[in-house]
């Protein structure tokens, strides 16, 4: 596939990265500076345009003509836009998709219908990181809560402790505390190594582990693994941009939130916009200013602003004043990598939370929803089986003769209303959505081939 992306920043570096290490991409670059697209160029197997993102002579010169898709994520809503449009009135790119963060933009569904704006999809990466946040704070101590099937089911990452009912306990025996609950464990990290679990695998303290169940279960299921947090009330944000004031807005009807802003003009903006939210106007990492609004008394405090290093420091702040758990939006992966281990609680990557929207988009077969779990090394996938037993690899065939690959493992399937967790003998019918959990991404391809209807596969 042959796969354009404007933009080397930070999404469009991490969008390169990924979609490069696939055999089946072929990935090419657009940036206006070249010190960026030379560091890309030494890492990875892509080419390099320099130019203007929306010149038609630089998408000319880097083959919008012959591309399958064009992303386009550079930081200009409004050059994301007239590329997209250009790609499709001069080269009739087939799938143009763009970044477009103001919600002035995005509020106007008119903009982008099929005789507006040639958009196929819109990625907003700051509202998909408010969505995962308000996840996280609607379930106290997961570490990652995705949705598959509109919502019906869901895959969460918790860590493992002493208290959950299932802690030292063989996973054949889940079934036997929870008999009307489908409900799967697809992954156990250890010590940073990955573990294909079966009925023998037993959950260690401190292990990270993925399970899937539909969205009524989630809590039961989190009960084997931990003891359940108090349910969150209090919720302090630093920052009040795009993400911070988002969520605030999906927050304040249901929790006691506190805004903190350090710029006087944009506190009073937002506070205007906000019906229950207190916005104070200060430095998120002020110790006074934190005891003052009793951060030890919080129950989730959500560092968001733009600066990785604010981020940090105020949540490693508001741990030590007792906040029970502290969130930090980190860009650089090197960072994120260092601090998640320690005082901070959760450090969440908006590159690796958007990555997961655009793939669902590059997915070969009818893949509907891709979610990046481990800071890119795993990923779990919703695809829907399509064909018969004749054009298909996987419809009518058991879960069992299905040639999956290494590290890869079907983990339920969602039939119509009927959410089912998939056993070894367990049929395929066509239109189930079939959920799986890949532990490496180098398999990807092999995945997708499964997932495509041929009409001559016997």
């Amino acid at each position: 596939m042959r796969i354009l992306i404007l933009g080397a920043g930070q999404v469009g570096s991490t969008a390169a990265v990924s979609l490069s290490r696939e055999e089946a991409n072929e990935v090419t670059i657009v940036d206006r500076d070249p010190r960026v697209l030379r560091d890309l160029q030494d890492r990875l197997d892509v080419r390099t345009v320099v130019g203007f993102a929306s010149h038609p002579e630089v998408l000319e010169r880097a083959g919008c003509a012959d591309a399958d898709i064009l992303v386009a994520l550079t930081d200009s809503d409004e050059v994301n836009m007239v590329a997209c449009q250009i790609a499709y009135t001069l080269f009739h790119t087939p799938t143009r998709i763009a970044r477009i963060r103001a919600s002035e933009y995005l509020r106007r569904d008119e903009l982008f219908a099929p005789d507006a704006v040639a958009l196929d999809v819109r990625i907003s990466p700051e509202q998909l990181v408010t969505d995962h946040i308000e996840q996280l704070v609607r379930y106290p101590g997961a570490l990652q809560v995705l949705d598959f099937a509109n919502g019906r089911v869901r895959l969460v990452g918790a860590r493992a402790h002493q208290g959950g009912l299932l802690i030292d306990r063989p996973l054949r025996e889940l079934p036997e505390h929870m008999p009307d609950t489908e409900a799967r464990v697809v992954a156990i990290y250890r010590d940073g190594e990955s573990l294909i679990p079966d009925g023998d695998t037993v959950i260690r303290e401190d292990d990270e582990v993925f399970f899937i169940a539909g969205r009524r279960d989630v809590r039961a299921v989190m009960s084997e693994m931990r003891k359940l947090d108090d349910p969150v009330r209090r919720v302090v944000i630093a920052g009040g941009g795009n993400i911070g004031f988002r969520l605030a807005l999906a927050l304040e009807r249901s929790h006691q939130v506190k805004l903190i802003e350090r710029e006087p003009e944009r506190a009073r903006r937002i506070s205007e916009h906000l019906e229950r939210t207190i916005v104070l106007n200060g430095d998120a990492a002020d110790e006074e200013l934190l005891l003052e609004e009793s951060v030890d008394t919080t129950d989730v405090f959500c560092a968001v602003t733009n600066a990785d290093e604010a981020n940090i420091l105020s949540a490693m702040l508001a741990k030590r004043l007792g906040a029970r758990r502290v969130i930090a939006l980190v860009n650089r992966p090197s960072y994120a990598e260092l601090i998640q281990a320690g005082t901070i609680d959760i450090a969440i990557s908006p590159q690796q939370v958007t990555l997961g929207s655009l793939l669902a988009h590059v997915r070969r077969g009818d893949v509907v929803k891709v979610h990046s779990l481990r800071r890119g090394a795993a990923e779990a996938i919703e695809a829907i089986a399509h064909g018969d037993r004749d054009s298909s690899q996987v419809v009518g065939r058991a879960v069992e003769a299905i040639p999956l690959p290494p590290g890869a493992t079907i983990s339920a399937i969602v039939r119509g209303e009927k959410i089912m967790s998939a056993h070894h003998d367990t049929v395929i019918e066509a239109e189930d959505h079939v959920i799986l959990f890949l532990s490496d991404r180098r398999y990807i391809d092999a995945v997708e081939r499964l997932f495509q209807v041929g009409v001559t596969f016997v």
